[in-house]
């Protein structure tokens, strides 16, 4: 052991040896600065850490916002939506954001945030990176996904697949659905027609509808059969549409049927009027115009049965019309098949009044009569407006009147929005029933006592 007098003289040799490798190392690398070119030297040092770096074991893909900086990359908005879902309390810096439009608070990870997820026992990390970019203020966002070197393939195969079907099946159930319309004020342009268009807001659903249950179960087996069917129709050579033909007299629900459909599908709304075409070119714009996934609706079919005879008005113009062939060219022709999974629904009053050529499978392929209320549909509406879950006392009287007048579902509901007060709600249902009962009691009257009259 060395004695305190001999501290300082071993000292002094450490930092005599120090200086002497510090000078040597300098000279060195000076000799080598001079002598080796910069690709050579970097070369030698890109060969050592090759040499003397242990091998990682993780991989690392690189998922930019935008492809090649212009298109936008749908791997990293799928991942973005993703997760939103994978948030943890981990997570401790989030941003927040709301917008009209959206029904809840958006939570998203902020820059440098960390995800970790599992995808077959396999561990996962997500890293939101930024960087910014050179002679700009503008930043480059991506996202960092790692994991084990050994499930590479799986990853690549597999888990990006499943993040891209997540976000689409996430983006469709927090989907606004739009009712668009020519005469709306908020327009969206595409193709050869011009669409405005507003959320739809309408709450309805078929549990809503006072609908016959049969008729209702068989409008939503033959949506769910529809919208399943893709390979089928490909196979067989039809264009993928449905037809409905929703037909009976104001106010049993034609509208709210049309929207439950749409809320239940998750489908666009567009809205129509053929009063306001005047060429088959027009329709044919329109329909191009239109997206996949959609609902066409074109009401009070019986009143354009005559389109064929309308004509431009304006002097100097052609005189081509919107005919009835055009509409069945659009209907289920060569133009009916630009554009996958959509429904058409036509809508009237009187079904008598329209051309037997619409009326035909393909064109109109389902017909559901839109019939006055019965007591079972009535019942759902007292459930839906009063809240009356149980047999009540005026139930029996009310079954009796309703099986024998001609009411219409948007009569009852009237009728059951005067009072919150169910006893007085119905008694008012019973005295409205009783009402209309006399009405058509008189009305029988009058026409037999002009029946007499004339004889």
């Amino acid at each position: 052991m060395a004695s305190f007098s001999q501290i300082p003289q071993s000292m002094t040799s450490l930092f005599s040896l120090y200086a002497s490798y510090t000078g040597a190392m300098m000279l060195l690398r000076s000799i080598i600065n001079d002598l080796l070119p910069q690709s050579f030297r970097t070369y030698i040092c890109n060969t050592f850490y090759f040499l003397f770096t242990p091998p990682s074991i993780n991989s690392t893909l690189i998922i930019d916002q935008y492809v090649n900086n212009m298109s936008p990359n749908q791997v990293y908005e799928a991942a973005e939506i993703y997760l939103r879902t994978k948030i943890s309390p981990q997570n401790e810096r989030l941003k927040v954001s709301k917008t009209h439009r959206q029904k809840s608070i958006s939570f998203d990870i902020e820059k440098g945030g960390q995800i970790h997820d599992t995808f077959k026992n396999i561990k996962l990390q997500w890293i939101f990176s930024c960087e910014s970019k050179e002679n700009s203020r503008d930043e480059k966002l991506y996202f960092e996904l790692t994991f084990s070197k050994k499930h590479k393939d799986t990853v690549m195969s597999s888990y990006l697949d499943y993040v891209l079907e997540q976000a689409n099946e996430i983006k469709e159930r927090e989907r606004v659905i739009k009712l668009y319309s020519r005469d709306c004020d908020d327009y969206d342009y595409g193709g050869g027609g011009m669409w405005g268009c507003i959320n739809l807001d309408h709450p309805v659903t078929f549990d809503k509808l006072a609908m016959d249950p049969e008729m209702k179960k068989m409008i939503v087996e033959d949506l769910d059969r529809f919208v399943k069917r893709k390979d089928f129709y490909k196979r067989v050579g039809k264009a993928w549409k449905r037809g409905y033909l929703l037909y009976g007299p104001p106010g049993t629900g034609k509208s709210s049927l049309i929207a439950a459909m749409a809320n239940y599908l998750r489908f666009d709304i567009y809205d129509l009027d053929l009063a306001s075409i005047y060429s088959n070119s027009t329709l044919r714009n329109i329909l191009l115009s239109t997206s996949n996934r959609s609902i066409l609706i074109i009401e009070d079919i019986d009143c354009n049965a005559e389109v064929q005879d309308r004509e431009h008005d304006s002097s100097g113009e052609s005189n081509t019309k919107l005919t009835l062939s055009g509409i069945l060219n659009f209907i289920d022709g060569l133009w009916s098949s630009c554009g996958d999974e959509r429904i058409i629904v036509f809508t009237t009053n009187h079904k008598d009044r329209i051309d037997p050529a619409l009326l035909r499978p393909g064109r109109m392929d389902v017909h559901i009569n839109m019939s006055y209320c019965s007591f079972s549909g009535f019942k759902l509406l007292a459930s839906n407006y009063l809240e009356i879950k149980d047999n009540h006392s005026l139930f029996g009287e009310i079954e009796g009147l309703i099986q024998k007048i001609e009411v219409t579902p948007a009569e009852v509901a009237e009728e059951l929005m005067k009072t919150d007060d169910a006893d007085v709600a119905l008694q008012g249902i019973v005295n409205f029933l009783k009402q209309k009962r006399a009405e058509k009691a008189n009305e029988v009257h009058v026409v037999n006592n002009e029946n007499d009259h004339y004889e």
